[in-house]
């Protein structure tokens, strides 16, 4: 099969992460590879009715060091010239026990600060290490957060995990305009979503999580995007003509 497009999405086994996957695969000539937990059989399943290529990994991004090393020895691997674009999702994440940092156990912080920001960090070192010189548009879009832009109590963790990286895409911007013609980087907010997340902010302890009652508020009002929606309107901003003109964006900006 002659794939011209290739995304590689992490977190691909459940929400977001999931929606966009499968949106991927009803595009033509798209490869697509996921990395997740654990593999997703009705994903595969959809990718051979659509007839086309999908390679999922399971993969703990608790442990990122082998991650990266394994996404960068893949792509060294593969023809760069036979793709028009390749393009990294970093959307894991994990928010955590949620309460006071001061009730936090550390093994847990470590963990989520793991999934949210240093496996995306070493994920886009390797991916712009190993891509380099590849004849396509190379694109790292990062699934960030509201809150990695404005604090919320009891969310330390999730909360500086977003805002690091927004600003790690910032300074990847600037190295990679220096270059000339590298890859275009963009930390992107996706808005509130129906997703697992929400479920488990909606059902913590409110004596824990005092802003419980504005997750509530969103679910009963219907203001969250379903996982289809915003997964559409994410990829819809991939493939926009400006991508990378802002390193940290917002999906609802026009």
């Amino acid at each position: 099969m002659n794939s011209r497009q290739l995304t590689i999405i992490t977190g691909a086994s459940r929400g977001l992460g999931r929606a966009m996957a499968e949106q991927l695969l009803a595009q033509p000539g798209h490869r697509l590879l996921c990395i997740a937990r654990r593999a997703d059989e009705q994903l595969a399943a959809r990718a051979r009715e659509a007839g086309a290529e999908l390679e999922q990994w399971q993969q703990d991004l608790t442990d990122p060091v082998p991650a990266a090393a394994r996404l960068a020895a893949w792509l060294q691997g593969l023809d760069g010239q036979s793709f028009d674009g390749v393009a990294l999702i970093n959307n894991a994440g994990a928010v955590g026990r949620i309460g006071p940092l001061s009730q936090a156990v550390a093994a847990e912080l470590s963990q989520a600060l793991r999934v949210g920001l240093e496996a995306p960090l070493l994920l886009s070192s390797a991916f712009l290490g190993a891509t380099r010189g590849w004849r396509g548009e190379r694109k790292v879009l990062n699934i960030s957060s509201g809150l990695g832009r404005n604090a919320m109590a009891s969310q330390a963790p999730y909360c500086a995990a977003k805002a690091g990286m927004d600003h790690f895409s910032r300074a990847v911007a600037l190295e990679e305009e220096a270059l000339g013609g590298g890859a275009k980087i963009v930390s992107l907010a996706p808005g509130v979503i129906d997703t697992d997340m929400q479920v488990q902010l909606r059902e913590s302890d409110a004596a824990l999580f005092p802003d419980r009652a504005r997750f509530e508020r969103l679910k009963a009002q219907g203001q969250l995007w379903s996982p289809d929606e915003a997964a559409a309107k994410v990829l819809a901003y991939l493939e926009r003509a400006d991508f990378g003109s802002k390193p940290v964006a917002d999906v609802r900006e026009p």
